[in-house]
């Protein structure tokens, strides 16, 4: 079978769709894939890595203000369909996946309209405007949050998880924290920005170090590349920190992920989809620099369920953030029970999900 995977621009559309080939290459080795991107996202340089052939369109996406660049886009989507097309003509695939992101709209629109099978995942509770109009057009809508489902026409959708949830899965892995600095079999709390870190976060972190450093838990923070030596610098005025463990990125963050007890960060899908399948109870900080506020939404799904705090960035304060961890960092109880209720919330088998939802397409 030949499977054509789009998406794209960020990495909450990419590592999705990596972790189904992997699911789908594991189960069924002989499967063939071809993933469709833009050759400026962040998938022209990840995906080869992977050893997945790449073909690349150009599309661009549109403002919502008035703008010429708008009809342009036009003229870009019509191009990438009839180079998506093209595509098709020399790989023929069986079906094609869209996982987000500009790019997947003349791709999955293109197959629709040949006629080949098409899936689009949404991993947000608030759907972007590229998913809103291909779902008229494809065959089924594979949702994230039960919440989302409204968005979508009712005959179409079903909740199967984001795949990047299957990934997480594993047993604790002993030498972790301590290749951290820190110690095992104390409560550990992981904070982080993003793989590119957050202003806003840093800038509360730093003005609590010295109280985190009196706590009687522990702390993983990731600062980000950028702001690393920035943070470094106040550390030191702050004197000894020796139950923090500051670090700019971490590359291995599944082992971490399942090495501590709460995760303090945004609220992006794929960190969600994460944290709930190991269970984890979380803080969640939501960018508000992001699509129809979509971060926000899927933050108050856990919250709702009891799985999460939230803090707004707007509000955000050095007391209002260790009090908000004290909250959960020393109650053990109540530590428990949300960690229970984010675990009720994880799709584990979310990759196998999808895939079976493909083939049954197929046949």
């Amino acid at each position: 079978m030949k499977i054509v995977v789009t998406g794209g621009g960020t990495g909450g559309h990419i590592y999705p769709a990596l972790a189904l080939i992997r699911t789908i290459k594991q189960q069924y080795p002989e499967t063939e894939f071809i993933y469709i991107g833009t050759k400026n996202g962040l998938e022209a340089d990840i995906v080869p890595r992977e050893n997945i052939p790449f073909e690349s369109i150009h599309i661009t996406g549109f403002r919502r203000s008035l703008s010429f660049e708008n009809v342009k886009t036009i003229f870009r989507f019509l191009k990438g369909v009839k180079d998506s097309k093209n595509i098709f003509k020399k790989v023929k695939p069986d079906i094609v996946i869209g996982t987000g992101g500009y790019v997947c709209g003349p791709v999955v629109y293109a197959a629709a309209k040949k006629k080949i099978p098409t899936i689009i995942h949404e991993q947000n509770s608030v759907p972007g405007l590229t998913n809103k109009f291909l779902s008229r057009y494809v065959d089924k809508v594979a949702v994230c949050f039960e919440e989302v489902k409204e968005f979508f026409p009712k005959n179409k959708v079903i909740l199967t998880g984001n795949p990047r949830a299957s990934e997480v899965m594993g047993e604790r892995k002993p030498g972790v924290l301590k290749s951290l600095g820190l110690k095992e079999g104390i409560p550990t709390v992981l904070i982080t920005g993003g793989s590119r870190g957050a202003r806003p976060i840093n800038d509360a972190v730093i003005k609590s170090l010295s109280g985190l450093s009196k706590r009687s838990y522990q702390v993983i923070y990731v600062t980000g590349q950028v702001h690393y030596d920035n943070v470094m610098e106040e550390a030191k005025l702050v004197g000894t920190l020796s139950n923090i463990s500051i670090v700019p990125f971490i590359h291995e963050m599944q082992k971490v992920l399942s090495s501590v007890d709460v995760v303090v960060g945004r609220a992006g899908a794929t960190s969600l989809a994460e944290i709930t399948a190991l269970g984890i109870p979380s803080i969640l900080i939501p960018s508000p620099y992001v699509t129809n506020n979509h971060q926000e939404k899927n933050a108050e799904t856990l919250v709702e369920h009891g799985a999460a705090l939230m803090l707004l960035e707007k509000e955000l304060s050095s007391k209002q953030f260790l009090d908000c961890l004290d909250s959960i960092m020393l109650n053990d109880e109540k530590r428990k029970t949300m960690g229970d209720c984010s675990r009720k919330l994880g799709m584990r088998d979310a990759s196998n999900r999808l895939s079976d939802l493909m083939f049954q397409l197929v046949k």
